[in-house]
C-alpha cells in the first residue's frame, strides 16, 4: 500500500483533474514493492489485462494504492490493484482545508501480470 497526494504538477485537465495515468504509475509502484517482497526481485510489469477508471482524481486528493499477488506461476506474478480517494480539499472550509473520507472513494481498479527472472537451483 501507498498513499499520495496528487499535486497540482500531477493535474493535465482543466479544473485540476488528474491524467488517469498516474493511477497505473501508482500500481506499478506497489507491483514492484509486491514483487521485491516475494521474488527478491523487481521484474517487470508485462500487461494489464483490465483497467477501470471510476471516478475522477483531482489535485490535492490523497489516493491510496493497494495490490495484492492473487497468482503466481513459475515467472509469472498475476495481481490485482485498487486506488481510493482518502482525503480530498475542503475549498468551502478554506484554500487549506482538507477532509478526510468517512468512507474511501473507490477511483480505479485494474489487474495485470508481471515476469520474475527464473532462478536456477
Amino acid at each position: 500500500m501507498i498513499r499520495l497526494r496528487m499535486c497540482a504538477h500531477d493535474a493535465h485537465y482543466a479544473g485540476g483533474l488528474v491524467d488517469g495515468a498516474k493511477m497505473l504509475q501508482l500500481f506499478g509502484d506497489v507491483a514492484t514493492e509486491l514483487l521485491i517482497r516475494n521474488d527478491g526481485d523487481e521484474g517487470l510489469f508485462v500487461a494489464y489485462d483490465n483497467v477501470e477508471f471510476l471516478a475522477p482524481v483531482f489535485a490535492g486528493d490523497y489516493i491510496e494504492a493497494t495490490g495484492e499477488i492473487v497468482k503466481i506461476g513459475n515467472t509469472s506474478r498475476k495481481m490485482a490493484f485498487t486506488a481510493r480517494k482518502v482525503i480530498t480539499p475542503d475549498p468551502e472550509r478554506g484554500m487549506t482545508a482538507a477532509k478526510v473520507l468517512a468512507e474511501p472513494v473507490l477511483v480505479c481498479r485494474a489487474s495485470g501480470t508481471c515476469v520474475v527472472p527464473k532462478r536456477d537451483g
